[in-house]
């Protein structure tokens, strides 16, 4: 036993003083003769006073004031802690890097108990961590300091976001070999590495070694996958368990939003699990990070740069029918679907979104107020890809346009031509002809397609030729092996136009059925402005990095640039840190995990140490003040007994029985209240509803529970955005059955329309009695239901088949009042906020609500149907995140939602209050008016 205020224990002096105090006796009394005092003294004394204090008492008290110096004096029984063993400077080892972040608190705590055992024992310390460091200490410098400056360190200590790099651990410890040390302590995080062995034998020279491993430590890391013809995004790597393990991945958009949680279940065993995200094309481009909840780290933060983006391409209809394996579009749609958002339509249609990269199969751009669109969209920074055919090899090209390119060295792009192209198309094989169809060359190392092999059984029959210039073979990515150009391109404005000489059915190649058509085309949507790939020799510096815990920040001044070549072999390091780099139109992500294909345990450096082994100190003082405020409770209590007699002989047992019929008599009516049953009076039976004492909104329930819960998390956020910015408390939303709950309660009732929704008779009948009291029904179908998929350019919605139908059969006897498109003078649209557009989930979608003029209910449409989907806009998680995307405006759309949602609720609890306002400038004349 120590004790941490040893000069309290001079109060054990007092002791004697004690003794003497609690035997002092007051002095004989003087005897006095007194005539009826002789009366007296043949009486017998019905007690007889103690002239001392009994030994027990006084021991009693002796204990009593020992345990308050005691206590006083901080005693503390030392657990068994290794820092205490052994003699000489404490060597303390800790590894910092990536995946140590996931414990790195528990971590913490560890090293501070072996820090204060050292301090105790008046130990120096050296603290030495694996990490490699920006500035790197010298080891010859390293020397033992005291407690005090090693814990300011590991205060500051943070986990790095690279890997320990144990082979200079270990260079660093063989200069360690001149001191002694009396222990060695090692908190590992358990993975193996290149230099483990010599670590190992180093560390061991030193003196007998002590490792502390952490049970709970979850060394698991997010690995990006670089396939973009799949939703595998990453692909989780750990190391196999006995037992399956489940984790949840979550997609992130850039301002922090979740546009995903995806449940990943690493089987028993098993080094990997893939996690592919299943999202449309239009949100998934929008993840910017993909993490593992519950384990912050750099190496479980997966960083998505542009090259890892579906990237939206759009494919001109020709106007006839797209007929399978001939069809003008076939080829193109299933060799970019894996790899790219495909949008198919107009020109008009298309040039209305936004777009990468623009296709033009052959006979599409004849128009010439269509081309001169284009022409602009290109300008602009628009990639167009243009393929031949019939119509480009029959059309009369421009004289003038030639002498211009030879005089100018400009390509002809006032027809959407890369280059100047002669008439007609040339034969390569057939009956008529002596020539055969041509093979591809090899890709020269300036093309896009550089890398890439020409299969030997591709072959080119026929193909519109280039006008031979001195400028062609700048403007050349691909050839045949005769040199005619295959592919050619040239720049426009911002923008590229880049043209096949063959058409891209298989007409005039079987080019569209090899594999090598994906990879040129994926190449060249990866080449489109704004994924601009910079050339090998650019540097590409930081822009963006991530800490140990994974979190983006701005670059260290210790980060450098690397070369765009070098990108996908560089590890990440003190120079090179985890985060994005290079140019915002085209940056590269640095993962931490880029190179992590496996996790291996590692070897055991000493004797392993359970950080839940290291006892720890039990504090004793405060046990001992326990006892000794007992004690002197005790004193007190007997020495009232004593003086009322209770502890005469003769009372002892009296005095006993006592006190034990009043505890019993305590403790009988508690046990009587806990078993016997409560006896209920009739109001007590009746149950108040939640809904009877706050106000609430509600949502009725459709036996799907992944709606239910949509519908549940959309009011609760609804609610919790009104409870902030108003005066308004409203409380957790209920899920209701109109034809057996009250509807009474509640201002507004949201109705989501579900494919199979139907309403009895009770139920249509409660709804009319709703809103014919004042109740405001929002019907809501989530989605459209139309026969054409084709919507309009300025609104966007999800498909929700079957609803149309569902929601005529569902308010088939309800009572409507003619309904009337709300537009931005209705007064929903400024109750509280003043909106010009009424989002949900999805944007522009028409809102039908009462004719404005009604008196029946003030003018307050009881009823308001619309498509937007807003109990998924509105919706928040348990962690407070907002768990589905809103397309297509993000945070800004979700903000209009939660406001449009806001009026409603202010419609729904004051009616046409703000209707009222505008008579307030004629009432205050009429009252200024008045004598």
């Amino acid at each position: 036993m120590i004790f941490l205020a040893p000069l309290a224990l001079l109060g054990l002096l007092t002791l004697p003083l004690v003794w003497w105090l609690v035997r002092a006796t007051p002095p004989r009394p003087r005897q006095q003769v007194f005539p009826p005092v002789k009366l007296l003294a043949s009486l017998k004394p019905r007690q007889t006073e103690a002239a001392r204090s009994p030994l027990w008492l006084l021991l009693l008290r002796l204990l009593a004031v020992t345990l308050l110096v005691l206590g006083l004096a901080r005693p503390v029984l030392p657990g068994h802690n290794a820092a205490q063993q052994g003699s000489g400077p404490v060597l303390l080892v800790i590894d910092n890097g990536m995946f140590s972040a996931a414990d790195w608190n528990e971590r913490l705590a560890a090293a501070q108990n072996l820090l204060d055992d050292a301090e105790r024992a008046k130990r120096p310390v050296l603290l030495l961590t694996t990490a490699p460091e920006a500035e790197t200490a010298v080891a010859e410098n390293l020397a033992p300091l005291p407690v005090a400056q090693v814990r300011q360190h590991l205060n500051a200590l943070r986990p790095e976001p690279w890997q320990v790099d144990r082979s200079a651990s270990a260079h660093t410890l063989e200069h360690l070999t001149s001191q002694t040390f009396g222990s060695v302590l090692y908190l590992a995080d358990g993975i193996a590495t290149p230099g483990d062995d010599a670590f190992r034998q180093a560390l061991q020279s030193l003196g007998h070694v002590r490792e502390v491993r952490f049970p709970h430590q979850n060394a698991v890391a997010l690995a990006p996958m670089a396939d973009k013809g799949s939703n595998v995004m990453a692909r989780l790597v750990a190391m196999p368990m006995a037992a399956p393990r489940a984790f949840n991945a979550i997609a992130h958009t850039q301002d922090g939003g979740t546009l995903a949680v995806v449940p990943v279940t690493l089987p028993a065993q098993s080094a990997y699990a893939d996690i592919s995200v299943n999202l449309p094309a239009a949100v998934r481009n929008r993840i910017d990070t993909l993490t593992l909840a519950g384990t912050a780290s750099a190496a479980t933060t997966v960083l998505m740069d542009e090259s890892s983006r579906l990237h939206p391409v759009g494919l001109l209809a020709s106007g006839g029918a797209d007929t399978p394996l001939v069809g003008s579009l076939f080829y193109l749609r299933r060799a970019l679907a894996p790899s790219a958002e495909l949008h198919e339509g107009t020109p008009t249609a298309l040039l209305s979104r936004p777009l990468s990269v623009l296709i033009a199969p052959d006979g599409t751009l004849a128009d010439p107020e269509t081309r001169e669109k284009v022409r602009e969209w290109v300008k602009n920074g628009g990639t167009l890809i243009r393929f031949a055919g019939p119509a480009l090899a029959g059309a009369q090209h421009d004289e003038a346009t030639e002498t211009t390119e030879s005089e100018n060295t400009q390509p002809p792009t006032q027809d959407l031509l890369p280059v100047t192209l002669l008439d007609g198309a040339r034969q390569l094989g057939g009956s008529m002809t002596w020539g055969t169809p041509q093979k591809l060359a090899q890709f020269d190392a300036t093309s896009p397609f550089a890398g890439l092999v020409p299969p030997n059984d591709v072959t080119v029959s026929r193909q519109v030729l280039a006008r031979p210039s001195a400028t062609l073979t700048e403007h050349t990515w691909a050839r045949l092996a005769d040199g005619t150009p295959l592919v050619t391109h040239a720049a426009l404005g911002k923008g590229e136009i880049v043209l096949f000489h063959v058409s891209s059915t298989t007409d005039w190649s079987n080019l569209p059925l090899s594999g090598l058509f994906v990879s040129m085309l994926q190449r060249l949507t990866d080449h489109a402005n704004g994924v601009t790939v910079p050339a090998d020799d650019a540097i590409l510096q930081p822009a963006l990095t991530l800490d140990g815990a994974g979190v983006a920040g701005p670059p260290p001044p210790y980060a450098r640039g690397l070369k765009a070549s070098d990108l996908a072999t560089t590890d990440v390091s003190p120079a090179h840190p985890p985060g994005l780099y290079g140019p915002g139109s085209g940056r590269r992500a640095l993962n931490a995990a880029d190179h992590v294909t496996a996790l291996h345990p590692e070897s055991a450096v000493g004797v392993i140490t359970d950080p839940a082994g290291q006892q720890p100190d039990v504090p004793l003082g405060r046990f001992c003040l326990l006892a000794a405020l007992v004690l002197l409770l005790l004193d007190g209590a007997l020495a009232l007994l004593m003086r009322k007699g209770f502890l005469a002989p003769k009372h002892i047992n009296v005095a006993t029985l006592v006190m034990g019929g009043m505890l019993l008599g305590m403790a009988a009516p508690a046990y009587a209240a806990d078993t016997q049953p409560a006896v209920l009076t009739p109001q007590a039976t009746l149950s108040v509803p939640g809904a009877a004492l706050e106000t609430r909104l509600a949502y009725v329930l459709t036996g799907h529970a992944d709606v239910d819960e949509a519908s549940r998390q959309g009011l609760q956020g609804l609610a919790d955005f009104t409870n902030a910015r108003t005066s308004a408390v409203l409380g957790h939303p209920d899920g209701v059955h109109p034809e057996t709950d009250d509807l009474a309660y509640y201002p507004l009732l949201y109705w989501p329309i579900t494919p199979d929704a139907h309403a009895s008779p009770a139920m249509i009948a409660a709804l009319n009695r709703f809103m014919a009291h004042g109740g405001i029904l929002l019907i809501d179908t989530q989605g459209q239901d139309t026969p054409d998929s084709a919507t309009d350019d300025a609104s966007f919605a999800g498909d929700a088949p079957g609803t149309l139908a569902a929601l005529r059969r569902a308010t088939t006897g309800l009572t409507v009042p003619p309904l009337v498109t709300m537009n931005d003078h209705h007064l929903l649209a400024h109750t509280f906020y003043l909106l010009h557009d009424f989002p949900g989930r999805y944007a522009g979608q028409p809102i039908w609500v009462a004719r404005e003029g009604d008196a029946g209910n003030d003018e307050v449409s009881p009823i308001i149907i619309g498509s937007a989907d807003w109990a998924h806009a509105w919706a928040v998680d348990a962690s407070g995140n907002t768990p589905f995307a809103v397309i297509p405006g993000g945070a800004e759309q979700r903000l209009l939602a939660y406001r449009f949602g806001l009026n409603i609720v202010i419609y729904a609890l004051t009616g046409s209050y703000k209707a009222d306002q505008v008579h307030v400038p004629m009432l205050l004349k009429r009252l200024e008016d008045r004598p």
